[in-house]
């Protein structure tokens, strides 16, 4: 479990690799090449999930075999958190709740935008079920949009959101 959660917390690092002007993600070229600690690496737009996957210790886990699918919050997604918050989930003594708060957004196996329905709900690593919603084109995890979907990596599937998802502590 503790190697699913680092794993998945690195996939959502990996994702973006540049913000345009209008707010979406672009992605230049398919990184299937990439596992998704390296695509999230190589992306200036999350490079504060990369810190926190870095301080949460899930950098091997995301490294790993997987198929792993991760929402990958951008930095303006972590910017939008309460003032002190991330500071205060970066700290040593915070690594459990930082830990299930990526974990949170993170699924196994390998899911693509065709694959979600209006509705369904689908369980993350961290254990807990997150809910899919279809509006107006575009997806919605919880309260969060997908703002750029199905960037393939060497070791699953990711889609950038503009929000931090959180689960019930």
């Amino acid at each position: 479990m503790k190697k699913s959660i680092s794993f998945c917390l690195m996939a959502l690092m990996l994702v973006f690799s540049a913000t345009a002007n209008d707010g979406t993600i672009k992605i230049d070229e398919p990184k299937a090449d990439k596992d998704i600690v390296d695509l999230a690496a190589g992306t200036e737009s999350l490079s504060t999930l990369v810190a926190a996957v870095k301080a949460a210790g899930l950098v091997d886990v995301l490294k790993g075999d997987g198929p792993f699918t991760v929402f990958a919050p951008t930095n303006d997604a972590f910017a939008k958190l309460p003032e002190g918050t991330l500071e205060s989930l970066l700290k040593p003594e915070n690594k459990d709740k930082l830990i299930a708060i990526l974990t949170y957004h993170v699924v196994a196996g390998n899911v693509k935008s065709t694959d979600l329905e209006d509705g369904m709900e689908v369980e993350t690593v961290q254990g807990q079920k997150v809910k899919i919603m279809l509006k107006d084109g575009a997806a919605m995890v919880n309260n969060a949009k997908v703002v750029s979907a199905d960037i393939a990596a060497s070791n699953g599937m990711v889609h950038v959101i503009d929000t931090i998802i959180m689960p019930e502590m």
